[in-house]
């Protein structure tokens, strides 16, 4: 017995009973590596406990009672002097003690481990599960409203959109062409384009006013086309509204107000990310437009954009102009 390796043989005087209604015996009780020994006054053996089993009926008062687990009625009486056995046998205890499972204790842990591993998932994944299902399960009618919406409340920042009565069907055939559902044209706010849930894409009036080539306005809504393919618009506004957000909508079907302001204010604040050339230039061999003009716009050299340059998929082939010139003037009047 590990707990007992400093004594070689430990022994001591008791009383010990083998039933309730038997009469107690002085015996000399004996501890060994797993068992506590009784014995008579002779030498006979009376009994052998387990010391894994042992069991103290009284603990802190004297003498001392010990019985064997599950069986109160044989005892066994060790009197306060006795100090080095009660020691023997109360460090044993201890030590068994220790080893054994706590029920109450697993059971504690087992619920605060599942208490932290579903707040885990309150935290990390729910959030992203109630967006990606509200993403799916809203209608295209509501998306679309969604974006109307968002699209008053950029203006309250950006100022009004551009419009004419003669660039509306001018800005359905370019939208038509690069395959949005509407194209909005922005005074300011807007640094380059943004594409707003519901197949609305911003454009700065500076993509239209500063080049002659309407390829280069094209390209910035076929970068944002190739954008929402990889971010969503819907789950960006989602997740900038946080939870409550895609629970609102899931419920109500509505957004709050001030969830599209948080968002229109930190978009308008943050430049376009980066795009994969071949997932740009898959856009422009669709559309069927060059990918060189748009390319020359954002890098007048060409060094930073040279794969959409060598790569155009429509270099050397014969195509049908964006925009006829006419149509073209028009829209860069579309601001006055």
């Amino acid at each position: 017995m590990t707990a007992l390796r400093e004594f070689e043989r430990l022994e001591a005087a008791g009383l010990w009973r083998a039933s309730p209604e038997a009469q107690r015996r002085d015996v000399i009780i004996s501890v060994g590596d797993a068992t506590l020994t009784i014995t008579d006054m002779q030498d006979r053996p009376l009994a052998h406990w387990s010391l894994a089993a042992v069991e103290r009926a009284n603990p802190g008062v004297f003498p001392a009672l010990f019985h064997p687990d599950g069986d109160p009625g044989e005892t066994l009486e060790i009197p306060q002097d006795e100090t080095t056995m009660l020691e023997a046998i109360e460090r044993v205890r201890h030590a068994i003690n220790r080893t054994r499972a706590h029920p109450g204790r697993l059971r504690l842990f087992s619920i605060l481990g599942t208490l932290a591993f579903v707040g885990l998932i309150i935290v990390f994944w729910l959030p992203s599960l109630m967006q990606a299902h509200a993403v799916n399960v809203v209608p295209e009618i509501k998306t679309k409203a969604i974006g109307q919406a968002l699209l008053g409340r950029i203006e309250r920042v950006s100022g009004q959109a551009c419009a004419t009565p003669e660039a509306t069907p001018i800005l359905a055939k370019l939208a038509a062409r690069t395959g949005v559902r509407q194209l909005v044209i922005m005074r300011a706010g807007v640094a380059s384009s943004l594409h707003l849930p519901g197949g609305i894409v911003l454009l700065n009036r500076s993509l239209v006013e500063d080049f002659e080539d309407p390829a280069v306005a094209a390209g910035a809504i076929l970068a944002e086309r190739a954008r929402a393919t990889q971010h969503e618009p819907l789950a960006e506004l989602l997740a900038a509204g946080g939870a409550m957000a895609s629970f609102r909508l899931l419920t109500t079907g509505e957004l709050q107000r001030e969830t599209l302001d948080a968002y229109s204010e930190s978009v308008l604040a943050y430049p376009r990310p980066a795009l994969a050339d071949d997932l740009l230039l898959a856009e422009f061999a669709r559309a069927a437009i060059p990918s060189t003009p748009y390319a020359y716009a954002l890098d007048v050299t060409g060094e930073t954009t040279l794969g959409l340059i060598e790569a155009d998929p429509m270099a050397g082939r014969a195509l049908e102009p964006v925009l006829n010139d006419r149509d073209w003037v028009q829209l860069q009047n579309i601001c006055g």
